[in-house]
């Protein structure tokens, strides 16, 4: 692939969402996939900016034709990436970053061996419970569902190239934004994209 993919992955409550927000803002040679799911929108959501929203038996028929890079079934909802749109942003030499959990990482990875794979952590397990509580959004049986769900996240923290600790916003942005620009910078990247510039120093 001629484009960077970067996969990243948290916990819910973790603050992914704010932290691809504001690297998506620097960097603008990034672009966001869009997944497509079958929960219904919330208030303020856009159709095609946070999420492609379909039927369930619109879903069921594009995993049955191999639509998607990977899915899966969260809390009952479906959620699935563009496998086309992927790999032609790629093809393309755009970077592009995926906002997915671990299985689908994992799923991704087959298919990309070449990924970089970030993964952001709380600071810790009690503040993590403390930032879901102050949400407002969850009864406590769906707090307790979302932390059982980011333990056995978390365990797969070594699976990654890069982890970030979200314990100071400003930091865990600049460790962000070093990730993306290192791989850029990386040998097989810079390789591939001045070949032609390499050529006059041989």
């Amino acid at each position: 692939m001629a484009g960077d993919l970067f996969v990243v992955v948290a916990p819910s409550g973790a603050g992914k969402t704010s932290l691809v927000a504001a690297l998506l803002a620097a960097e603008k040679g990034l672009r966001l996939s869009v997944s497509f799911t079958t929960r219904a929108p919330r208030e303020g959501e856009v159709q095609g900016r946070e999420y492609n929203f379909v039927a369930r038996e619109a879903f069921e028929a594009m995993v049955a034709a191999g639509d998607f890079l990977e899915h899966a079934n969260v809390y009952g909802n479906y959620y699935g990436t563009s496998r086309r749109w992927i790999e032609d942003e790629l093809a393309g030499e755009h970077d592009v970053l995926l906002e997915i959990d671990w299985q689908g990482a994992a799923q991704v990875r087959r298919l990309f061996p070449g990924m970089v794979g970030i993964f952001i952590l709380p600071p810790s397990l009690a503040e993590l419970q403390r930032r879901l509580e102050a949400r407002g959004k969850d009864s406590a049986e769906v707090i307790a569902r979302r932390m059982a769900s980011a333990r056995e996240e978390i365990s797969h923290v070594l699976e990654f190239e890069y982890i970030i600790v979200n314990e100071h916003f400003d930091e865990a942005v600049a460790d962000l934004k070093a990730v993306v620009r290192a791989a850029r910078l990386s040998r097989e990247r810079r390789a591939s994209r001045l070949s032609r510039l390499l050529e006059e120093f041989r």
